[in-house]
């Protein structure tokens, strides 16, 4: 596969938190805009199902995921790095 297809593959930062199935994660993805009526910041928040070949990723911990082929019913994103692990 030629860098410039990977290159377009979404990617999006959330925080893990659902580590129970196996080689799976659920993250969770906030984002903000303003409010188009109003223009107050607004949240919004969206689970992943995220796949984690070798069970590493725990709650708590921030990572990138990015789209990828189907992997499962639900699966269709894959856990690229940690960022950042909580004390």
């Amino acid at each position: 596969m030629s860098e410039s297809v990977r290159s377009r593959r979404k990617t999006r930062t959330g925080v893990v938190v659902g580590d129970r199935a196996d080689k799976t994660v659920t993250v969770i993805v906030e984002r903000r805009f303003a409010h188009p009526l109003y223009g107050k910041q607004v949240k919004r928040t969206t689970k992943y199902h995220a796949h984690d070949e070798t069970n590493e990723y725990r709650v708590g911990d921030t990572v990138s995921i990015m789209e990828t082929r189907p992997l499962s019913k639900t699966k269709r994103w894959r856990v690229v790095e940690l960022i950042e692990r909580p004390a």
